[in-house]
């Protein structure tokens, strides 16, 4: 069969096709959670999605074509992304891929990656990093350690075959990230720490206010830019980013797991945690229509995981102890919210003070997620033909 990589449109009939591709495709794969398609669609909404206003994304499907004269098959999709604000904020020439999706085909991906490398090299970039659906900010990562279990809220899942697909196309590893998983009941160690740095340092944590949200999540966004800015791939939130962020969070934010650190009054640390609602989405096929909506609420009752999604602290605050209170504070309400297990997710492999904390807690790492990179090749490769 013949195979044609092109670009799809963001819009109508080329993009449902994009769209339902992993659908099909992990249909039956053991532990895969269908994400929500209306989430899918925001996300490459420019005219809603802030994240296209410092940046340009440019979507392809690879299809096949049998000799029979039957319609084309799409086997695989990429999107390319021009994040404009991570090189500038980087200093580098970084062009990244996302959203990949392929049958277990290798010149069908091999296609798609040049499709991908040929347009952002078009735009003057060198390297090309991926995945990351679309940014640092959002999901990234290709699983490569841990597929015996369902992914966490927020966190991608792919097939074990994608490893070789990616790695096949000349990838090399970039970065690990890695996820901790431990029981929520209050390990003795954590506690201990806690208590010392509260009356050491005068630290304290309060929840969010959600009558107050809008300065809340203003302050989040001052922490957040600060304690996070010296990370490796890290590109800082724009108001209307975070804004958009917090509006798709806000029905599912529980405050006793948004906790704000502060020493003094002054704030200096933020960690945020949500309940696993892909113990409930797992149910939905990907739709939230009336019975989804009904089926979501009743399986929300019986949620047993959460997520730390982000836990930081300012620069000069670090070192004190604000770190394992968040975590202490977190852990605290857990239980009484039927909660029995937490991971904490991710964490990048070379962050040493983190990394140890969580060990030191007695939590296990057992999942880990791949980021890579390649140089950006201009010239088509084998299996793709080029786009500009």
């Amino acid at each position: 069969m013949s195979l044609r990589v092109r670009p799809s449109a963001a819009t109508g009939r080329d993009f449902a096709a994009f769209v339902e591709l992993p659908y099909r495709l992990h249909r039956r794969l053991p532990n895969w959670v269908p994400p929500l398609r209306a989430d899918v669609r925001l996300l490459f909404d420019a005219a809603k999605n802030p994240f296209f206003e410092h940046a340009e994304v440019q979507s392809f499907v690879a299809e096949r074509t049998g000799a029979d004269g039957a319609a084309p098959r799409v086997v695989g999709r990429i999107a390319a992304v021009h994040n404009r604000a991570h090189n500038e904020f980087q200093g580098d020439r970084v062009g990244f891929w996302g959203c990949f999706e392929c049958e277990d085909d290798p010149e069908a991906a091999a296609g798609l990656f040049a499709a991908a490398a040929a347009w952002l090299g078009a735009r003057g970039l060198d390297t090309l990093r991926g995945p990351m659906n679309l940014s640092t900010n959002d999901d990234c990562g290709l699983l490569v350690r841990g597929y015996h279990r369902p992914p966490m809220v927020m966190m991608p899942f792919n097939p074990a075959y994608y490893v070789g697909l990616v790695e096949g196309a000349g990838f090399a590893k970039a970065k690990d990230l890695f996820c901790w998983v431990m029981s929520s009941s209050m390990p003795r160690v954590l506690s201990r720490s806690a208590e010392r740095a509260r009356r050491r340092y005068g630290i304290e944590t309060r929840p969010i206010d959600l009558r107050r949200f809008g300065d809340e999540v203003r302050l989040i966004r001052e922490i957040y830019n600060s304690a996070w800015e010296r990370n490796w791939g890290f590109v800082p939130m724009t108001e209307q980013e975070i804004d958009h962020l917090a509006k798709q969070l806000r029905p599912v934010v529980v405050p006793a797991y948004a906790r704000i650190a502060t020493i003094k009054g002054e704030p200096v640390g933020f960690g945020l945690a949500l309940p696993d609602f892909n113990e409930a989405l797992a149910r939905l096929d990907g739709r939230l229509g009336p019975w989804g909506l009904v089926k979501l609420l009743w399986h929300r009752r019986h949620i047993r995981g959460t997520r730390v999604i982000t836990l930081g602290v300012k620069q000069p605050y670090r070192l004190q102890g604000v770190d394992m209170l968040l975590y202490h504070d977190l852990f605290h309400v857990a239980p009484g919210l039927g909660c029995t297990y937490t991971e904490c997710s991710w964490v990048l492999e070379d962050n040493g003070p983190m990394n140890g904390a969580l060990e030191r807690m007695g939590a296990v790492c057992d999942r880990v997620y791949r980021v890579y990179d390649r140089p950006v090749r201009t010239a088509a490769e084998p299996g793709g033909e080029r786009v500009g």
